[in-house]
C-alpha cells in the first residue's frame, strides 16, 4: 500500500476534472455509467476495459480495476478477462472507430459467441481523437476532415448501423440497444439493463450511445443538440433485443 500522503496528485480522482472537450457527450455517458455502477453495487467486482481514442481519457475516471487496451482490442481483452474471472462484471468502452472499424471482427464474434460481457460504444459520427476524420458512422453528406465535400454514397457507401448489424446474429439471451447521451434517465436504465444481463449470467450485452462532438462538428451548444437529434432520426434510439425476464 502507498501511504496517503505519497499518492501522486494525478491519482486522486476526486480532485480532477474530466479530460474530455467541453460539450462532449462521452463525459455525460461516463458520468451516467458511474451512477449505474453505484446503483447496482458492483464497484468492487467491476473490470473496465477502455479502448484507444477519446475513450482512453476515461482510464482514471472510475475507482474500479481498469485495463487500457490497444485500438480496437477492448472487446477481446474484456472477453479474455471474463473467461479468466467469470464472477467479475466486465465492461468494455470504445468509440465507433474502435468498435466498428479496426475492432469489428472482435465485436461480431463476441456477439456470435454470446460472450457474457457488456460493451458500450460511443457513436459521434467521426474519428474525434485524431482530428475529425470520416468514421464508419459518419452520415451521408456530413463534412469531416477527410470528406470536405461531405460523405458521398458512391465513394464511401452507407453509414454502419451497429445494433442492427448485431441483432440478427445475437442469441435470445443478448441485450442490444441504442441510446443517446443527453437522455439521463433513458441511458441510465439502458446501462443498468446491459449490466444486469451480464450479472444474471445471460449473455452478450451491447449499447451504442449517440454522442455530441462539438469541437469536430464545429457546432455551438444548440447546434450540437440539433445534430445529435438528427443522428437519432437515422440511428433510431430503441432496444433491439431484450431477454425475457431481464431486470432494469
Amino acid at each position: 500500500m502507498i501511504p496517503e500522503n505519497n499518492i501522486p496528485k494525478s491519482w486522486k480522482k476526486e480532485e480532477l476534472p474530466h479530460k474530455f472537450c467541453p460539450g462532449c457527450g462521452q463525459s455525460e455517458a461516463l458520468k451516467i455509467l458511474g451512477y449505474a455502477i453505484d446503483e447496482l453495487g458492483i464497484q468492487n467486482k467491476t473490470i473496465y476495459a477502455s479502448d484507444i481514442g477519446c475513450s482512453l481519457l476515461s482510464w482514471n475516471m472510475f475507482d474500479v480495476d481498469t485495463i487500457q487496451t490497444h485500438h480496437g482490442r477492448a472487446t477481446p481483452v474484456a472477453v479474455g478477462f471474463k473467461h479468466a474471472k467469470p464472477e467479475a462484471v466486465v465492461l468494455a468502452f470504445m468509440g465507433d472507430g474502435g468498435g466498428y472499424a479496426i475492432g469489428a471482427q472482435h465485436l461480431i464474434n463476441a456477439c456470435m459467441r454470446d460472450d457474457k460481457i457488456t460493451i458500450i460504444l460511443i457513436n459521434n459520427a467521426n474519428y474525434a481523437m485524431t482530428g475529425g476524420q470520416m468514421a464508419p458512422t459518419t452520415l451521408l453528406e456530413q463534412i469531416t476532415a477527410t470528406t470536405p465535400q461531405g460523405r458521398k454514397l458512391a465513394d464511401f457507401g452507407l453509414p454502419l448501423h451497429g445494433p442492427e448489424m448485431l441483432s440478427p446474429i445475437a442469441s435470445d439471451n443478448a441485450y442490444i440497444a441504442r441510446s443517446i447521451s443527453n437522455d439521463f434517465w433513458g441511458l441510465l436504465t439502458t446501462f443498468k439493463k446491459a449490466i444486469n444481463n451480464q450479472i444474471e449470467g445471460r449473455g452478450f450485452s451491447f449499447v451504442e450511445v449517440l454522442s455530441m462532438c462539438p469541437v469536430n462538428w464545429k457546432t455551438d451548444a444548440q447546434e450540437s443538440i440539433n445534430f445529435v437529434e438528427k443522428m437519432a432520426e437515422i440511428y433510431p434510439v430503441k432496444e433491439f433485443k431484450i431477454p425475457e425476464g431481464l431486470k432494469c
